[in-house]
């Protein structure tokens, strides 16, 4: 049985088409202790099939260490998603993108595809003069209808910069981190360990707290 029912996967087909570049989405998986790893390879598959421009790439665990140490991959189920030529824009999804996260992997794919970030030319040219390290953690559950905007935009400022990394962490599936940051509400995002947003809010306050975080860590 499909995961993606018909007329869902019509739409994503529509959203899909309008991509002038490919998109690469690289996933990790690993056969043992990892309950949600099949599932995330049938969807991203079945997202694949929808389209020629979604390339799907599924790498086990440890088979490409390379890889993994150049993407940063510490657990599983993990996905990066990158451009034509494998450019990385530090675009991270860990744990499998259902529920409402679902709509966060499409908007994220059609805007690697589309290399547009939808961000304000303030906030852009804000990103353009940051010259340290920025992660994003943000937290999530598949049933937050709130968490989607919080994971698109930091994915979008990570497009924006290279200095900017981003990772939509799906809590239930990965505990440890949740009790790590105190997470008890999502949508939480971590900023550099040192900066914590609760809740989803606009892009200026997001970017705030970026600039903050970068300031405490410079």
């Amino acid at each position: 049985m499909a995961l993606i029912d018909t007329e869902t996967a019509q739409q994503v087909r529509e959203m899909l088409a309008n991509m002038p570049q490919e998109v690469r989405l690289a996933l990790f998986v690993a056969k043992l202790n990892c309950p949600y790893c099949d599932d995330t390879q049938r969807l991203l598959e079945e997202i694949a099939d929808l389209s020629e421009k979604v390339k799907l790439e599924v790498h086990p665990r440890y088979e490409d260490e390379i890889l993994e140490a150049a993407l940063g991959i510490e657990r599983v189920p993990a996905l990066a998603i990158l451009g034509a030529d494998g450019t990385d824009y530090g675009i991270r999804y860990y744990g499998i993108p259902a529920g409402y996260e679902f709509g966060s992997l499409i908007n994220d794919i059609v805007m690697v595809g589309r290399k547009e970030s939808g961000l304000s030319d303030a906030t852009r040219n804000a990103l353009a003069g940051i010259g340290e390290e920025v992660h994003i953690q943000v937290f999530v559950t598949p049933t937050c209808p709130y968490c989607p905007s919080a994971v698109h935009l930091a994915h979008a400022m990570a497009l924006e910069s290279e200095h900017v990394h981003a990772d939509m962490i799906e809590a239930q599936e990965f505990p440890d981190l949740a009790q790590r940051y105190n997470v008890y509400g999502v949508p939480k995002s971590v900023i550099n360990e040192t900066i914590r947003i609760e809740g989803a809010v606009a892009e200026e306050q997001f970017l705030e707290k970026v600039l903050e975080a970068v300031e405490k860590t410079g």
